[in-house]
Order: structure tokens, then sequence, then C-alpha cells
């Protein structure tokens, strides 16, 4: 259930910025997303797991803190950012 390093390693390669490029906003979004999609099978399944839920619930608010700070401050990254990672219909 849990991500694995080469899936990890593999998102990073693709939304880094730069050669050690590991904490940027278009990483940290990433990552979240990609944690977001493994997760939300799960609740589908299993309607009464509220406590995993609220973890669900902090991370969906975290992506949205950093997707704001994206916009406010880089509007053409977040432009690309949620194309590429396809976040908005």
């Amino acid at each position: 259930m849990t991500m694995t390093v080469a899936a990890k390693a593999d998102i990073i390669k693709d939304h880094a910025r730069g050669a050690a490029d590991t904490g940027s906003p278009e990483v940290q979004v990433a990552l979240l997303t990609a944690r977001i999609n493994q997760l939300t099978p799960h609740f589908q399944q299993h309607k009464h797991d509220h406590h995993g839920r609220r973890g669900l619930l902090k991370l969906v608010n975290q992506r949205k803190r950093l997707l704001a700070y994206l916009k406010d401050r880089h509007a053409e990254r977040y432009s690309a950012l949620i194309a590429k990672l396809g976040l908005r219909k």
C-alpha cells in the first residue's frame, strides 16, 4: 500500500526542477498526488475507515496549500503543473 522507493524516485525525477531537487513545490505536489491517488480506492472500498480518511484529508489540504502558494508566486509553473498532473478538469 505504501509507495516504493523506485516509484518515488521516478516521480521526483519527472517533476524536479534541477538535478538535486527534491523539495520544490512541484515535487511535493506530485508526491502528494500520487499518494492521494493510491489511497482513494481504499476509501471507496472501506467507507467506515474514518481515522484513515482524516489522514487523506490532511494530504489533500496540504496539496491545496502548496498549490495556492505556487499559484500566488509562480503562475506559469502552477499552470504547467496542474496540466501535467491533470488536477483541474
